[in-house]
């Protein structure tokens, strides 16, 4: 493809997928591509695997040797070994610009292997990962996590090379280089004025008018949709520096973290923003309700008010006492923000969900989430109540002024 051969990091457990790898690392080579294929085996050492790096590197990367695996009963601990050992070996290189992509190859614990160590990349280096395990309930997120993996169901187990798994290897190969051999724009957000901003359908009327006013004005809106995962990779890219803001309309995996609902967005969800010092502007879009697994709804999880958004999501309404709760939450972890904050409270409810005629609504009991909040909140962090619906037009507009004061 070019004079100056880009470099592909192959991952793979040479003792259940060395035949499988090796015919990747040829394939990558028809492509003008360098491959460095590493064996992430635990069980290797006793012979030679074709590997670039061996096994035994990786384990001394990682703080052990091979030696001890062979007798050890903690298959967790040796993974994660193997997996440090991996993460140190593929920095060396990207510091040393060394490396343009990477590529995993795996079942269920090469996968977790696999992506463990994708998931210590940049944003926008590329990342593919091969796995059988892929289409497994509830696996895919956890390969994926927070990071831009691209995950690539291989339908069929990675053993044996028949055509059709030769087919499944030829395709990811291939995407990789081309990704490699195209002009791809750089992800870095230093040269405009990017604003973090988190979506969810109930509030998207919303956020599109605050997203085309902001980019009237000049700004970059990355969006991210507030579910639970894209949150948690927003803050992940607050704390790597890469935004001047963030608007928060929607932050109710705060609750849900306190809860361990569907849409829980982890620990440290409205703190990377305060921990920085840069402005943030943070809503309620559906704070004021919770998503309980279906299969864990207690009897007082059925007698709730609810709303069904569709034939998968149901929205129930929060308690009295929940509110209450999860208002002293946010206000703990606004109190240490470094940088403005301003809280903007839509009076007339907090989404399309939530809105005159619907179930859920009830502005009186959103009223003790305000009120707790106002009440422990720092004094200098004000909570403005805003006489609309938050899909209203009137609420978009209440944010973008108090945006181009903060931004």
């Amino acid at each position: 493809m070019t004079s100056d051969p880009k470099t592909v990091l192959i991952l793979a457990t040479m003792d259940t997928k060395g035949p499988e790898s090796l015919y990747v690392r040829r394939k990558m080579e028809e492509q003008g591509l360098r491959p460095i294929l590493m064996d992430l085996s635990t069980a290797g050492g006793r012979k030679r695997s074709g590997a670039d790096i061996a096994s035994g590197e990786v384990a001394k990367a990682g703080g052990a040797g091979l030696r001890p695996f062979a007798s050890s009963r903690n298959r967790e601990l040796d993974t994660a070994t193997m997996v440090s050992g991996a993460v140190k070996i593929a920095h060396r290189l990207l510091r040393e610009k060394n490396l343009h992509g990477i590529l995993g190859i795996g079942g269920y614990s090469g996968s977790f292997m696999a992506s463990e160590v994708m998931h210590t990349l940049p944003f926008g280096f590329p990342k593919i990962l091969v796995s059988s395990a892929a289409a497994i309930p509830g696996l895919s997120t956890r390969f994926l996590q927070t990071s831009d993996i691209l995950l690539f169901n291989s339908v069929v187990e990675i053993a044996g090379l028949t055509g059709l798994l030769k087919n499944v290897l030829d395709r990811a190969a291939l995407a990789l280089a081309g990704i490699l051999q195209g002009r791809v724009t750089e992800p870095s957000t230093a040269r405009t004025k990017a604003i973090a901003m988190t979506m969810l359908s109930p509030c998207e009327k919303c956020a599109r008018a605050v997203r085309a006013g902001l980019e009237k004005r000049g700004y970059a809106v990355v969006g991210f949709h507030a579910a639970g995962m894209g949150d948690r990779a927003m803050e992940a890219m607050i704390s790597e520096g890469l935004f001047r803001g963030v608007i928060d309309l929607a932050p109710g995996g705060v609750g849900e973290h306190l809860y361990g609902f569907m849409r829980d967005a982890g620990a440290h969800r409205l703190e990377s923003a305060g921990r920085i010092g840069i402005p943030q502007i943070i809503s309620t879009c559906g704070v004021n309700h919770i998503t309980p697994r279906k299969s864990k709804y207690t009897r007082e999880h059925d007698l709730r008010r609810r709303y069904d958004l569709d034939g998968l999501r149901t929205w129930l309404r929060m308690s009295p006492k929940e509110l209450k709760d999860v208002a002293a939450l946010f206000a703990r972890k606004l109190n240490q923000a470094l940088g403005p904050v301003k809280v903007l409270i839509p009076m007339r409810g907090w989404s399309s969900v939530d809105s005159a005629g619907h179930p859920t609504y009830d502005p009186e009991e959103d009223g003790l989430f305000t009120a707790e909040l106002g009440r422990a909140l720092r004094k200098d962090i004000d909570v403005l109540e805003i006489d609309a619906n938050m899909e209203d037009p009137e609420f978009a507009e209440a944010v973008l002024r108090v945006s181009m004061k903060m931004f």
